[in-house]
């Protein structure tokens, strides 16, 4: 049903939102303050504004961040969908993307950007981990003072 092994307990915390049960990974809202330090975080999720009203809280944040607004209807399975938000918002601006469902439009996406830009792929059944914030803070500190 989530992608978890069934045999051992989930990687995280189940909250139902709108009748719906989603996996909360333990320790991904520490991860993303961690994270906070080094970039400016952006909810690019299928919720659109809808996560402010439920992530802060279950990731014990303390604070809301911006949310997309996206042009295509969400797709699960990929995150092509998301292409255009996601351009918008970065502009010329190095941009690093977290997701579970990238596809071939959206390396090809990254490809062509001139800005650095990483994307940086998560299993679904686990979720943002240590060595995901180790990756993105090390690129975040090789890319150009500007």
């Amino acid at each position: 049903m989530f992608g978890f092994p069934h045999d051992a307990p989930p990687p995280g915390r189940l909250h139902s939102v709108e009748g719906i049960p989603h996996c909360i990974a333990h320790g991904c809202g520490e991860r993303l303050m961690r994270l906070g330090e080094a970039f400016e975080l952006v909810w690019a999720t299928g919720w659109e504004e809808r996560a402010n009203e439920h992530l802060p809280h279950f990731l014990q944040l303390g604070r809301e961040f911006p949310t997309l607004r996206f042009d295509d209807q969400p797709m699960w399975g990929t995150a092509h969908w998301k292409l255009s938000a996601i351009d918008r918002y970065a502009g010329d601006r190095p941009a690093a993307w977290v997701d579970d469902s990238f596809n071939d439009d959206c390396y090809a996406w990254a490809e062509r950007r001139e800005a650095p830009t990483l994307l940086v792929r998560t299993d679904p059944a686990v979720g943002l981990t240590d060595a995901h914030v180790e990756e993105l803070e090390a690129w975040a500190s090789a890319l150009p003072i500007s």
